[in-house]
């Protein structure tokens, strides 16, 4: 069994970040799309704070229940504690790059931000999703395009840096900027039926920014730059000047900054 990929975003307010940034009525109208709905048995694939999850459940009762599944056994422990307390949600440890095994069938399973970390395996994990729906059942995948790459108004040191960051994310880490665009194509690959296809804007901030977006965005942009930290030997003032670059930018309210989320889901074949 080989070890699943360095999670990216690896960091000790991880489960926060999720947490924060996770907006109950976005999963909610998500979920609807997707058939979530009383009664039926939903598997959260990289389930992460299991803020995601614990709303899934709500939306599955009376009679239905959700499993969150997550490589890490911090995330898996934070969300049992902070969600697992109520009937019909579990939370298991599983690595998403092997086949998932001993939990039964599923009539949705949601997968949700999970697919741009894992640029390599995508296929394969589809794939192996695929054997845990029920005949009939539907395979919900919801991603990001053009990851982080769309900002107004950049300076030009800061649009070049950015660019060659999230391609060394790419090569480096396994990231994929463009997870969202691949979504139907790994359904249609696996022979899905009546698969169907949104876009819509994720993130679409201007003016001040809420709280969330703010400590996301921080978060996420400081968390990415230590970790490649060598890029920035040539950047003017090195990584810590990029970094105030960028808070200068994002809490400036004239700031356009937006991501495309596209939803794909599809049926397996009975």
């Amino acid at each position: 069994m080989k070890p699943s990929p360095a999670y990216l975003m690896e960091n000790g307010e991880e489960a926060l970040r999720l947490d924060v940034k996770t907006d109950p009525e976005v999963v909610r109208r998500q979920a609807a799309w997707c058939g979530v709905k009383p009664g039926v048995r939903v598997l959260d694939v990289g389930c992460g704070s299991g803020r995601a999850t614990s709303i899934l459940r709500d939306l599955v009762d009376p009679g239905g229940a959700v499993v969150g599944v997550d490589y890490s056994h911090e995330r898996i422990a934070y969300a049992t504690n902070h969600y697992g307390q109520k009937p019909g949600i579990d939370f298991v440890i599983r690595d998403l790059t092997n086949p998932i095994d001993h939990l039964g069938q599923f009539d949705i399973i949601w997968v949700r931000f999970v697919l741009e970390y894992y640029r390599r395996e995508s296929p394969a994990i589809v794939r192996n999703l695929r054997s845990l729906l029920k005949p009939g059942g539907c395979l919900c995948l919801i991603d990001l395009d053009c990851n982080s790459l769309n900002h107004y108004e950049l300076s030009v040191s800061m649009a070049s840096i950015l660019s060659k960051l999230m391609a060394a994310l790419e090569e480096q880490h396994n990231f994929d900027t463009y997870a969202g665009r691949k979504l139907y194509s790994y359904l249609y690959d696996q022979d899905f039926e009546n698969i169907e296809v949104e876009l819509m804007a994720h993130h679409l901030i201007y003016g001040t920014a809420r709280d969330a977006d703010v400590f996301n965005w921080l978060t996420k942009v400081r968390v990415i730059v230590e970790k490649m930290e060598g890029l920035f030997t040539e950047y003017p003032g090195g990584a810590e000047e990029f970094l105030r670059e960028f808070e200068r930018f994002f809490l400036d309210p004239r700031r356009f900054t937006y991501t495309p989320l596209i939803m794909c889901k599809g049926t397996r074949p009975g």
